[in-house]
């Protein structure tokens, strides 16, 4: 590790972009795979459906998702049955795409899992680390930041300047994404990370999974409790306030000033407007506009109240 004098934080999402552009027929040839399309077709990447870009490689294994899939911004399908291609785009035809998005993925990205120790943190000036704590590799922390015992800090994490992490909080986890296959369970292999930007407090025990090929961030101001889970690829917004033991799932988008109070339960997916209040242990299972919430399933506590009144009155 090194003391790093300066450091500006930006966000920036880490896609997972391979160091220089690739050809399609590279790729097929890695995977063992027929390809649609010509042989120098550009590939400049891999990402999840819900993050991919032109250029990128997305993948599909079921009929369901097809359309989604050759109808998305990716410009290269990894899929298990030959189709029409569309224009501009290109093909890779594979008998188990999912196995072979982690071939790719992992091929353009080595996965350490702390079994190597490589020393190339950079650490900003004014930043104490208690020497408990774990760091990965490519890791980048900010200036005057407070890093407890027993933190964990994955490969590949950005931290911002000012940031605050209370003991046992485990950074850039995996992501809980797996599929079932001959009766067990197969991982989703995830090369993304952590962004933590600045001026955010994180409380004890908190688990931040990093993103699957993409990242998952957590926005400038924002502070939460202790015991939160976030899972992959979810993007928490500026100056949030999340209390203890809310679990959020994956890919979700909480936008800024959102409150969220304890043990409350987000779904997969969801987008949460800006300035929204979510009461404790309410359970939203869809998008939910600016407002305030309450219940099992999500409703407008103003709405949930009047309920009440109605039932206890009912004779």
């Amino acid at each position: 590790m090194h003391q790093q004098s300066e450091f500006c934080f930006i966000r920036k999402s880490i896609v997972m972009r391979f160091h220089s552009p690739q050809k399609l027929k590279t790729i097929a040839e890695l995977i063992g795979s027929k390809f649609i399309g010509p042989e120098d077709f550009e590939v400049l990447g891999s990402n999840e459906i819900h993050m991919v870009k032109p250029g990128e490689i997305v993948f599909v294994n079921h009929p369901k998702y097809y359309d989604k899939a050759l109808n998305s911004a990716a410009t290269i399908i990894l899929i298990d049955k030959e189709v029409e291609c569309p224009e501009g785009k290109a093909l890779l035809v594979s008998d188990d795409p999912f196995r072979d998005f982690n071939k790719i993925n992992t091929h353009f990205t080595r996965i350490y899992n702390f079994t190597e120790e490589l020393h190339d943190a950079e650490i900003g000036e004014g930043t104490k680390i208690h020497r408990s704590a774990v760091i990965g590799n490519n890791v980048t922390i900010g200036k005057n930041c407070l890093i407890f015992p027993n933190v964990v800090i994955g490969d590949r994490t950005v931290i911002g300047d000012n940031v605050i992490i209370q003991a046992g909080t485990v950074l850039g986890g995996d992501a809980f994404y797996y599929r079932k296959l001959d009766g067990n369970f197969d991982r989703l292999i995830s090369v993304g990370n952590v962004i933590i930007e600045n001026n955010v407090e994180i409380g004890n025990n908190c688990t931040i999974d990093r993103g699957v090929t993409d990242s998952t961030v957590i926005g400038e101001g924002s502070v939460l409790d202790n015991q939160i889970q976030v899972g992959h690829d979810t993007v928490i917004g500026k100056k949030c306030l999340i209390a203890s033991q809310v679990g959020i799932a994956g890919c979700c988008i909480i936008e800024d000033e959102v409150t969220i109070w304890g043990q409350a339960g987000l779904a997969s997916g969801l987008r949460i407007a800006k300035g929204t209040v979510l009461l404790a242990k309410v359970g939203v299972n869809r998008d939910l506009e600016k407002g305030t919430y309450f219940g099992p399933i999500a409703e407008d506590f103003r709405g949930y109240l009047k309920k009440e009144v109605k039932l206890r009155n009912l004779k």
